[in-house]
């Protein structure tokens, strides 16, 4: 068999397009590559990113892989026909839900709708108490024939939600063995294999999303690996999960909800990196993309964390528990379609024009007017360079969307019609900057905003400015970011276990059974992959609460104050977290531990640092590559506006806006007032609003 090469190969599929980064360990060299996602066949647009990248798969040691299939599957309601099990009498709990009516008057709310209707959702005879002891055993016969009565409706996949489970497992197991007996080809989930953490609703929710996008992210990763196999690739396959580390294929082919934020924790891993080299402890990673705009965290130099998320919004939501990067998500991206609503109020998305057919100026036959049509009528994008060159746009093509749908109907000039699709599309994506910052207690304005994704660098100023950020940083290759960010991942494994104690009265010794299991699972885990890395971390965690609080907040622990067995230090790191989740805090009370995190990682190698050449604060002559009229509201109309080549410009050259600066997936905005530095590291350092004379 050929030994596999020396490239690390990263592919994301987003909304719009398909990104990729490879990495040569050898030769120490990294190559981009861009298309559009081919959304009836994804392996399509990976195989055009690799041949416009000049990438042959053949010399690939690492094939990492970030795809938004999972959450589109969720979101758009495309998943499999699913049935779920669920413990005698407790067959409603998915309906039921927590009962949240956070719009209390209004008389058209509606509430979740789950992912498996009530007639596909049946009752199995056995019942665990809290500690795991068998109340009732499972009656065997009795679930086989609930089977054999399914059969007709022809399922596609099943969940299994056992009250308990958590504790016990072995009544969950038994029953995947029989539903795989007895529904031969079904893709089967039991909820322990996700969750190991109490509350029966967010488990059966989770389970129930595994089962429901499970046959056809398993087929697509699937029918992926075949495809990597036949094009000569021999080396290992590992998906990016939601926390941003890495897991095997066969793993994600079977806990497929763990990859639903995939591509976006590799762009806050990726900011992560970032943070380090340039010794930043605090910075917002904002990703704006074709289809949306994401936001994470860097707080202290790690990215922020959840236990679990809820999926679809709070007023509709699903819950998934499974430990996952703190990113909220908004509708809005370059394709994002600008539609007049009721009473000819303007809205721009949720609705995306995608690959295809694309914006209106993409001439692949779109007609509604989106954010990238309205970019290139007010000259920030320009039809001859968009994708240096590769991809032609048309402008008129563009004005025509606009001025038909859009600035006729408001009796509006067409230029003024895309400044205000502009900046509503500003003021949404604001939202999910709050969203992470504001919201979780976080002063927004002491942070760096580090912006990528293809339309990030043209809405960064705008976004800043509209929420008080002092600070932007465009990273080299924007345009290829979360690609990018997943070569900085590692293999990784998260743990929790229930365990409700008070931190007055708990065990250290049982404590520090439950890490130890968890960690050498983990360890096992990774000592069994198909990579080695260079070395092997663990970390710790408990979720922790006030006792009489309901909800808990995580708290990272380090592993002396388990080894000196210190309370006063567990509880002094619970209320410095707690106050900064919530704004207070209440030393004198006592508190208790709820569950115990723990997260196994490998190390692998990173890429080296990018780097430019030393240069003045004038850019090189040659950096300039033209003069071209862009629209700017405060300046009245049209502004002859400097166009700079990114890759002309080194180390040390200041521009101040107005400018241009374009690069081949990517072109960033200066405004007025805006100042910008180029570092050793060819990233771009933008002032906000402020102009060094």
């Amino acid at each position: 068999m050929t030994s596999p090469g020396s490239l690390r190969i990263a592919v994301d599929i987003g909304g719009t397009f398909t990104d990729l980064a490879a990495f040569d360990e050898q030769a120490g060299a990294l190559r981009f590559g861009k298309a559009l996602s081919t959304h009836h066949a994804l392996v399509e647009g990976i195989e055009h990113t690799l041949d416009g990248a000049g990438v042959a798969l053949r010399d690939g040691r690492l094939f990492l892989h970030g795809s938004t299939i999972a959450i589109n599957t969720l979101l758009e309601r495309s998943g499999a026909r699913t049935a779920l099990l669920v413990t005698e009498g407790f067959r409603d709990i998915y309906e039921i839900g927590r009962v949240n009516r956070p719009d209390a008057y209004n008389l058209f709310f509606r509430r979740h709708v789950p992912l498996v209707p009530r007639s596909r959702r049946f009752e199995v005879q056995e019942r665990l108490l809290a500690s795991g002891a068998v109340h009732k055993p499972l009656e065997e016969e009795g679930l086989r024939g609930v089977l054999r009565g399914l059969k007709p409706q022809r399922p596609e996949s099943v969940a299994i939600l056992l009250l308990h489970s958590y504790r016990n497992p072995a009544h969950e197991i038994r029953v995947k063995q029989i539903v795989q007996e007895e529904l031969p080809g079904v893709f089967v989930t039991a909820s322990h294999e996700l969750s190991q953490e109490y509350r029966e609703f967010e488990r059966v929710s989770t389970v129930a999303a595994n089962a429901y996008v499970g046959p056809r992210v398993s087929t697509y990763l699937g029918e992926l690996s075949d495809h990597l196999d036949a094009r000569g690739f021999r080396g290992a396959f590992y998906v990016v999960q939601s926390t941003g580390g890495l897991f095997p294929v066969a793993h994600a082919r079977r806990d497929c909800v763990r990859m639903l934020e995939s591509g976006p924790a590799a762009g806050v891993i990726g900011t992560q990196a970032i943070c380090a080299q340039l010794g930043l402890q605090d910075a917002i990673a904002f990703d704006m993309g074709g289809t949306t705009a994401k936001a994470g965290v860097i707080h202290e130099g790690r990215p922020l964390t959840t236990g679990s998320a809820l999926i679809g919004g709070y007023d509709q939501a699903l819950p998934i528990q499974i430990p996952m990067t703190d990113i909220f998500e908004v509708g809005t991206g370059g394709g994002s379609i600008a539609r007049l609503g009721q009473g000819n109020s303007l809205r721009v998305g949720p609705q995306s024009a995608g690959s295809d057919p694309g914006p209106a100026c993409y001439g692949r036959g779109g007609t509604e007017p989106t954010v990238t049509d309205a970019n290139l009528l007010l000259g920030r994008l320009d039809a001859e360079h968009f994708l240096g060159g590769e991809m032609r746009l048309d402008i008129a093509a563009a004005e025509r969307a606009l001025r038909e749908k859009v600035a006729a109907p408001l009796g509006m000039d067409p230029m003024e019609a895309a400044e205000g699709i502009l900046r509503i599309a500003v003021t949404s994506m604001s939202y999910a900057v709050k969203a992470v910052t504001t919201e979780r207690g976080l002063d927004v304005g002491s942070f760096v905003m580090v912006v990528y994704g293809g339309a990030g660098p043209l809405h960064a100023s705008a976004i800043a400015r509209e929420i008080g950020i002092r600070q932007v940083l465009i990273p080299w290759s924007p345009g290829y970011f979360s690609a990018y960010g997943m070569l900085y991942s590692d293999l990784r494994y998260d743990f929790v276990r229930s365990c409700f104690r008070r931190l007055a009265t708990a065990d250290f010794g049982e404590i520090e059974g439950l890490y130890a299991a968890m960690e050498q699972e983990g360890l096992a885990a990774i000592e069994t992959s198909a990579v080695r890395p260079d070395s092997i971390t663990f970390e710790r965690a408990a979720d922790m609460r006030y006792v009489g609080q309901e909800h808990a907040v995580t708290v990272e622990l380090p592993r002396e104050v388990f080894a000196a067995q210190d309370r006063e230090a567990i509880k002094r790191h619970f209320d410095a977290q707690h106050g900064i989740r919530y704004g207070t805090s209440a030393p004198g009370e006592p508190a208790e531990l709820v569950s115990l995190r723990a997260t196994v990682t490998g190390i692998m190698r990173k890429p080296p640092r990018h780097a430019v050449a030393e240069g003045g604060a004038l850019p090189p002559a040659d950096a300039l590559s033209r003069r071209k009229p862009v629209y700017f509201r405060d300046r009245g109309g049209m502004v002859e506006t400097p166009v700079y080549r990114r890759e002309a410009l080194c180390a040390g050259n200041c521009i101040e806006g107005p400018a241009l600066i374009e690069e081949h997936a990517s072109t960033t905005l200066l405004q007025p007032g805006d100042r910008m530095e180029v570092d050793s590291a060819g990233n771009l350092r933008v002032a906000i609003g402020s102009v060094v004379r």
